[in-house]
């Protein structure tokens, strides 16, 4: 008797003691539940590269505006957003926020707003008291703040710019928002207002279709990244402000309002498409099974291997992130495919054999299921166990969690359910409930269907062996070009569709308008945001006498790009040592004279003893030079200059054009520059996980041909099976790959280990395939037989697994969150894939095998009846 025919006789013989120990085991490791953490956590994903060290060190070295803050953008749009109802509508907004105790909480005590409306009024304030002989000074400034050091000692208050505006007549109001954005103008004080309206304004203009407005709020104290809830409730609170008093309309964007609409909209996504989602695969497997109590054993399954899952990972430590919610989604898969594997081939051997009671049925077919479930098993826990090997701590849990998980499916699977159906069946069969069930796939029209390989496979195997390999190739030619940039609006809830809002309650969905929001806020707003500033970092003799010159002619160099943003006026959004002298000379007349007596070539740009410029800037404008020039013990050290990039701009572009300027600005220096920033350090990160999970795959399939190739050897002494049976995994890959392509779907980190669950399946399939056709062959004597048994046992349960698996993952595609919709195509196509590579692709490879092979499998004698 064969190891796995003592195996599934020791199981079915004392059943009842291991069903029991099964059941106490699920009770231990499920006790680690409680220690697991339900939130929700982000995936972070650290960085060593270059660019990230020197993005610490700048944040480290340079204190710039925005620290232990948050910022919420107020946007105005309309047919004309200058109007003096409009301006007034956005004052009294900052009014009403600063009245409600709970908002004004959170806001930041230095300059809390800046908007053009307070530009505007401010502005006015002091013109008026230059007509009146009272004094003046220059517009800028915003709501009670100094505005820096070019401001004047104080600042109306809000009150009384609301008061000045409500004074003055809409032709009175117009004429000042003239003179503010006069593209002539040169000193614009230190709120540039062309930052706050939309890129397609007109300079001169005084009407303009779209303008922004900063709430900034302190977030100093927080334990963590995530905003504290009083942040987060005051981001809600500002969005209801803006949208009921802020005129013509407005909408409020900030990172306490995308977590709490994602995270409605996901919710309400699972609240519709789970019901959706069960109804489907229990109504499949209903029609797979016909019979209530193998549906009923096959999701208590599932269950059970999730709490094997979750328990696991609470007694790990592990977390619950966005990588680990794709576990469970391949874990029912996997459940429903072994249940099914079980249950058929326990239904084919009572059908060949109806004097077989329940126990030599089961032993029968558990003998012949249980090597392919734990060949399975071990492929795919050893393709997700390589992610242990990254150096990324959230990969390797990913990889933890689905071994885990993948080996408790077997646990359950093929140790739990057997004995548990075998007691179940005989109960069934004492109170006199016929329990004889046709196994799906054999006849019928699931049947003719599935035969289709076996007769393709013996006419014409040659030819779908060459159509699969040029349809490989395209799929891994196209691979090659595929997307591999991360564009966070892409992850934004989307539109809600019309047919959604019919829907009944609990089910009909809110309204969604954030993804639109971002799209307009990208494409008509200079971003300030980290994800829309690149970063340059200038060390080394950062006093030499060009080194400013460097700077401006880099300057020049950006114009050029087309990820660095433009403003109205023409001019770029650039932040750095020289536009921090510049505006101090300005306001300065001691720092002016420096700056003079140090310009050889009278440009503006200092071109000689620079550290008597920066000492200078240093004494008259301190905030503003930490933010651009680090010294240490009396030296400098480092430069930083900051970019605006134009919102949602490709982080590969990004990376390329802002790293050719750093080449050009030290180039024939002693200066080294480095770019860097968030997108960058993205790009950097995205590229080094690609490179990861590329090597991990490589690994992967080795170990697992490997492993195929001596567990077939040692049961059948072929040394080829393991690579043939590998070959339509390889196949189905590319032609997901070439999908996605054609269906412009990035490979990044999120379709990345979707692609993961697409192995797993993939292995699995073919390998129920190969394993089952060896040993029909062994026993039919010839390949097509063998074929034509394999398909219509062991095919028709694959073909029910991915019918009922890529039917409930294709109902994500309903979500209103793009993630959960990529992830159900993407998951879906690869089940669909797999199923046809095993049943149509494999069956006519396994023939030419049997041809051209060295294959001398023994026909094997059929068990006599009753004789398991």
């Amino acid at each position: 008797m064969t190891l796995p025919a003592r195996y599934a006789a020791f199981v079915t013989t004392y059943s009842k003691t291991v069903v029991a120990l099964m059941l106490v085991a699920t009770l231990l490791v499920g006790a680690g539940a409680a220690n697991l953490d339900g939130g929700l956590s982000i995936t972070s994903f650290e960085s060593d590269s270059a660019a990230a060290q020197k993005l610490d060190y700048a944040e480290a070295n340079f204190t710039t505006d925005g620290e232990n803050s948050t910022v919420v953008q107020v946007v105005v749009r309309g047919d004309d957003v200058l109007t003096k109802e409009s301006l007034l509508s956005t004052l009294r907004f900052q009014r009403a926020i600063r009245d409600d105790s709970d908002v004004n909480a959170t806001l930041r005590a230095d300059q809390p707003v800046v908007g053009l409306s307070n530009v505007v009024a401010t502005a006015a304030i002091r013109a008026e008291a230059a007509r009146n002989g009272s004094g003046g000074g220059p517009p800028g400034g915003s709501d009670g703040s100094s505005g820096g050091a070019a401001g004047p000692p104080s600042q109306p208050t809000l009150d009384e710019q609301i008061a000045q505006l409500e004074s003055m007549s809409p032709a009175e109001v117009e004429s000042v928002v003239a003179d503010v954005l006069d593209p002539e103008r040169e000193d614009r004080g230190p709120v540039d207002p062309y930052t706050l309206l939309a890129t397609d304004y007109e300079a001169g203009s005084t009407s303009a279709s779209g303008r922004i407005m900063f709430v900034f709020q302190d977030t100093s104290g927080a334990a963590s990244d995530d905003l504290p809830a009083a942040v987060t409730d005051g981001q809600l609170a500002i969005q209801e402000y803006a949208e009921d008093v802020i005129e013509p309309e407005a909408f409020a964007f900030g990172l306490g309002i995308v977590d709490e609409e994602a995270g409605t909209a996901t919710g309400e996504s699972f609240a519709f498409i789970s019901p959706v989602a069960l109804l489907l695969i229990v109504a499949l497997l209903g029609v797979a099974y016909r019979d209530v109590l193998d549906v009923a054993l096959g999701l208590l399954g599932v269950v059970l291997v999730l709490v094997w899952m979750g328990g696991a990972m609470g007694w790990l430590g592990i977390g619950v992130t966005q990588l680990i919610i794709a576990v469970p989604f391949l874990l029912i898969g996997l459940s429903i495919d072994y249940a099914l594997h079980v249950v058929m081939r326990y239904r084919e051997a009572k059908l060949d054999d109806s004097d077989r009671d329940v126990r030599q049925a089961m032993t029968r077919g558990l003998t012949g299921v249980v090597v392919a479930i734990g060949a399975a098993t071990f492929s795919t826990a050893v393709g997700f166990g390589s992610n242990l090997v990254s150096p990324i701590v959230s990969i390797q849990q990913f990889g933890t969690v689905a071994a885990v998980g993948i080996v408790s499916a077997f646990l359950v699977f093929g140790v739990l359910l057997p004995p548990l159906k075998v007691e179940l069946e005989e109960v069934a069969e004492r109170i006199g409930f016929a329990r004889k069930k046709r196994p799906f796939g054999r006849g019928g029209v699931a049947g003719r269907a599935l035969s289709t390989g076996a007769t393709v496979a013996r006419r014409a195997p040659v030819v779908v062996v060459a159509l699969a390999l040029v349809l490989s190739a395209g799929g891994g030619v196209a691979a090659t070009d595929i997307d591999t940039s991360i564009d966070q609006v892409d992850f934004l809830p989307r539109d809600t569709p019309d047919w959604m809002s019919s829907l009944p309650e609990p089910f009909a969905p809110s309204d969604y308008s954030l993804r639109s929001n971002a799209v307009y806020i990208n494409e008509q707003f200079v971003q300030s945001r980290d994800q829309s500033r690149a970063i340059f970092l200038v060390e080394g003799d950062v006093t030499a006498p060009d080194t400013l010159e460097r700077l401006a002619a880099a300057e020049g160099d950006l114009e050029g790009t087309e990820t660095a943003v433009t403003l109205a006026d023409g001019s770029l959004r650039v932040d750095g040592p020289l536009e921090v002298v510049q505006r101090t000379a300005a306001a300065n007349e001691t720092v002016a004279d420096v700056v003079a007596r140090n310009d050889a070539d009278g440009d503006g740009v200092p071109d000689g003893n620079l550290t008597a410029v920066y000492d200078a800037v240093y004494r008259a404008n301190p905030d503003a030079a930490e933010a651009a020039f680090y010294r240490e013990g009396g030296e400098y050290r480092a430069l930083r200059v900051s970019v605006a990039l134009v919102g949602g701009a490709d982080t590969g572009t990004v990376t390329a054009e802002m790293r050719d300027v750093a080449t050009a600005m030290e180039s024939g220096s002693d200066l080294t520059v480095t770019a860097t920033g968030t997108p960058i350090v993205q790009e950097l990160v995205q590229r080094g996980l690609l490179e990861t999970l590329v090597t991990g795959f490589a690994i992967t399939f080795g170990v697992i041909i490997v492993f195929l190739t001596g567990v077939f050897w040692r049961r059948y002494d072929t040394l080829s099976l393991g690579a043939v049976v590998m070959t339509p995994v390889v196949f189905a890959l590319a032609w997901l790959f070439g999908t996605m392509y054609l269906a412009g779907i990035s490979f990044n980190t999120e379709t990345a280990i979707i692609a993961s669950i697409a192995i797993g399946i993939g292995v699995d399939y073919a390998i129920h395939i190969g394993e089952r056709f060896v040993e029909e062959l062994g026993e039919q004597g010839d390949a097509v037989p063998a074929l034509e048994r394999t398909l219509q046992g062991t095919g028709g349960a694959l073909l029910a697994s991915a019918v009922s698996t890529a039917g409930g993952f294709g109902v994500l595609m309903l979500a209103l969150v793009p993630s959960l919709q990529r992830f159900g195509f993407v998951t879906a196509t690869a089940i669909i894939y797999a199923f046809l590579a095993s049943v149509f692709v494999l069956p006519s490879l396994l023939v030419l095998w049997t041809r051209y092979a060295d294959v001398d499998i023994e026909p094997a004698a059929r068990p006599a009846p009753g004789d398991d």
